[in-house]
């Protein structure tokens, strides 16, 4: 589905990604892992569009992407969530799960795609009349993940979804992401520290100073002490 080669990207006067090249199969959940700085976030949003490589290429379906911006991206099927419970506040979460459903065509579908939304997230559905700033901030994540989900994306990026999130919380997004990847056959990548996004992945990269160091199964790198130690803080 997604196919990176030789991928080189600079911002600024920083070489931030280094000759990146690696492949995402259809229906795969991809984690990438990696220090703070390490390029994660760069990777992702060139994906997105976001920023453009100075050499290499980037392939979707088949087709080569390099020069598309991101509305065409996500007219194609890609999309990204960002660190940082990205919404709109001033909004009711109705409201942003309606932007979200922007592809998604008749009346009947987007009430499908709304039901699917809110059995994976019940707490949506009860706040769905509310301000979306009202929300708790692991409330917000999961509105972030569903708007996303509504779009019914080909591949669906994440980054840090995680991030400064109670445990209890970060087990109830990790198990809707759980349960959209084996009922819908989901393509992700995910850029993650826990260590439940190592039980949701088929694949792992591990990134540092914009380079892909390491690749492997999860259960591999489970056992990697480096691993552990740098990345899971085990």
């Amino acid at each position: 589905m997604l196919s990176l080669k030789e991928v080189n990207v600079i911002r600024g006067n920083i070489h931030v990604l280094h000759n990146v090249s690696f492949s995402v199969k259809e229906g795969e959940v991809m984690l990438l892992m990696g220090p703070n700085g390490a390029g994660k976030t760069t990777l992702l949003e060139t994906i997105m569009g976001l920023h453009r490589p100075k050499t290499g290429t980037i392939e979707f379906a088949g087709e080569c992407i390099n020069d598309f911006e991101p509305h065409q991206r996500i007219m194609r099927g890609i999309t990204l969530i960002p660190e940082g419970k990205q919404i709109f506040p001033r909004m009711t979460v109705i409201e942003n799960l309606l932007v979200g459903a922007y592809r998604v065509r008749g009346k009947e579908k987007i009430k499908e795609s709304l039901k699917l939304i809110f059995n994976l997230f019940p707490i949506i559905e009860e706040r769905k009349r509310q301000k979306a700033g009202t929300l708790s901030g692991g409330e917000q994540q999961m509105l972030a993940i569903a708007r996303a989900l509504i779009q019914n994306p080909k591949l669906l990026m994440l980054d840090e979804p995680s991030a400064g999130l109670m445990p209890k919380l970060v087990t109830q997004i990790f198990e809707a992401l759980r349960v959209s990847v084996r009922s819908e056959k989901k393509t992700i990548i995910l850029a993650e520290q826990h260590t439940k996004a190592l039980d949701l992945a088929d694949r792992a990269l591990v990134i540092e100073n914009g380079k892909i160091v390491l690749e492997g199964e999860p259960e591999s790198l489970k056992r990697d002490k480096r691993i552990k130690e740098a990345y899971m803080g085990l």
